[in-house]
């Protein structure tokens, strides 16, 4: 993946709440607003934000669950239900997008829609009823955009970090070098399962034993796609540095905090021993399913899906033993926002 651009902001001194970059200069007196979309296999995201002081004022945003990869796993293609779902998002975000004059925007799809057969017609569709343009990401630039966009809440240390990304459809793995002010991707690794795939492809058994060994069967799958990864990490690393991104990282720290409902000042930015959050994903794990739902920050949409992400955040830290874990909400979004702005200046 080679080096960060070298125009990217430095991470010293950015708070958790702050994205730095250059301001872009305002037309006719108003700053340019700028906007990224972020479609998922299970999420439908956007930001607007406009340039301000060393980083970005958040104008508009918009987070849903759609869902777009459900029953992907088993037929290839994006179902009529799931476009149908994602339509309706993604009209909000055309309607957010028109009401705040975006000068300058970049909308994503990452794997449901690479995987689908489907995926290039739902792209037509897309444009047709929505005028959004979406461009399908390839796993390494999904990659890349994750760790540009929250790099900055790695901790200080030594050696290189690992920055994982569990998404719906797969997961994304970026080892990284941080000895000078704009890291350096040293290797990445992109595995096929997310929060979605992983769960449609393993039956879940009934009772408690049932429920032990279908997060055995996940935690086996996992591993098996991480092994070529794990067989090229370094070793004798010193201080194991970890930050994960995006859904499954932020509830499970919401989980671990026992928050009401979700926080993001809380959360992001957080850092969180790894043997807590191994803690909350076993209980969870052993949950039944409406257990699970009557957590306050999971709730009956992520019940059935949150699972599968324990599953992956336990087999990521049993590659990379680290004692505690950066939590990051946020990431694509923020990383395309970073890019526009250079862009803009």
């Amino acid at each position: 993946m080679g080096d960060f651009s070298a125009s990217l902001p430095h991470r010293q001194g950015q708070g958790p709440g702050r994205t730095a970059t250059t301001p872009a200069r305002p037309r006719t007196g108003f700053a340019r607003h700028y906007a990224a979309l972020d479609l998922g296999t299970n999420n439908c995201r956007l930001l607007i934000a406009r340039p301000q002081g060393d980083g970005f004022a958040v104008v508009d945003a918009f987070s849903r669950i759609v869902r777009l990869g459900e029953g992907l796993a088993s037929s290839g293609r994006l179902s009529d239900a799931a476009i149908d779902r994602t339509l309706a998002a993604l009209r909000v975000c055309a309607d957010k997008l028109s009401r705040r004059n975006v000068a300058l925007a970049r909308s994503v799809a990452t794997e449901a829609c690479r995987r689908a057969s489907n995926g290039a017609e739902f792209i037509a569709r897309v444009r047709s009823e929505t005028g959004i343009q979406l461009h399908i990401i390839s796993a390494e630039e999904e990659a890349r955009l994750a760790v540009l966009g929250c790099h900055v809440l790695l901790e200080p240390g030594d050696g290189p970090a690992l920055v994982f990304d569990i998404g719906g459809g797969s997961t994304e793995l970026v080892l990284i070098d941080t000895t000078a002010t704009v890291p350096t991707v040293l290797d990445w690794h992109s595995a096929p399962w997310g929060v979605v795939s992983l769960t449609e492809s393993v039956a879940v058994a009934e009772g408690a034993a049932g429920r032990v060994a279908t997060y055995e069967r996940m935690r086996a799958l996992v591993r098996e796609s991480f092994a070529p990864f794990a067989q090229r990490l370094p070793r004798g690393a010193g201080e194991h540095r970890l930050l994960g991104t995006s859904g499954t990282v932020t509830t499970l720290a919401s989980v671990h905090l026992g928050l009401d409902r979700y926080d993001r000042a809380a959360v992001d930015g957080l850092i969180a021993p790894a043997h807590a959050m191994r803690d909350v994903s076993n209980s969870l794990a052993h949950m039944s399913p409406a257990e699970r739902a009557a957590l306050p920050c999971i709730g009956r949409e992520r019940a059935d899906l949150v699972v599968a992400g324990c599953a992956i955040l336990e087999t990521i830290l049993d590659l990379w033993p680290a004692e505690r874990i950066g939590v990051a909400d946020r990431g694509i979004r923020e990383g395309i926002l970073r890019r526009l702005m250079a862009a803009g200046r």
